[in-house]
């Protein structure tokens, strides 16, 4: 999902943030350093640093933007489906979208918190964008009247993250299919043991 820039009139912060997005998510964020990003934004070194502070804000800057951009295509998404039902199986099809974008490269967040030190602006950035999947996966299956919303939500996250893993490695954005499909056998499987304990 590449940093949309207005054509028109770029800030100095929206180009630093476009060169940024562009390098760290195809090289990673310790393999690029400062002097490419300025020159591919073509902004002085010391605007960097007035802007951002340090190549870390920058990173966390990064991350922060790809977290704002998923959530809206996923919130997007969500707003062709009806159901409950649909609308947390629907968080797959966006992911799907992602997976067949012609520059990905896996998920930002997690490729730079494996780069990161314990503790580090890079993990809470990492932790926002958990935390965010997780409480929407939370809030769809309590809409849909799941009682154990936290425990499926856990178990979607799951999937969420594999079929990330695996669009990556195996180059196969059909990953978000099988994990959409695997998505509504455990949702399915929740609410027939629901009913079932209901019923007696």
């Amino acid at each position: 999902m590449r940093r949309k820039v207005n054509a028109s009139n770029p800030s100095v912060r929206e180009r630093l943030l476009a060169a940024a997005d562009d390098l760290f998510y195809r090289e990673g964020v310790q393999t690029v350093g400062i002097d490419r990003i300025v020159k591919k934004a073509g902004v002085a070194k010391a605007s960097l640093y007035n802007v951002f502070g340090s190549k870390d804000e920058l990173v966390q800057a990064y991350l922060d933007a790809r977290h704002a951009d998923t959530r809206e295509l996923v919130e997007r998404a969500l707003t062709r489906f009806r159901t409950p039902r649909e609308r947390l199986l629907g968080v797959f099809d966006a992911q799907g979208q992602l997976f067949t974008e012609p520059d990905f490269n896996g998920c930002a967040h997690m490729t730079a918190s494996a780069e990161a030190a314990h503790g580090s602006s890079v993990e809470g950035a990492a932790d926002r964008y958990r935390l965010w999947v997780r409480t929407l996966f939370t809030d769809l299956a309590r809409e849909a009247g799941v009682a154990d919303s936290e425990g499926l939500a856990r178990q979607l996250h799951l999937l969420y993250d594999g079929a990330g893993v695996s669009a990556r490695m195996d180059r196969d954005p059909s990953a978000a299919t099988t994990a959409r499909a695997a998505a509504a056998a455990l949702f399915d499987a929740a609410v027939k043991n629901e009913d079932a304990v209901g019923s007696r």
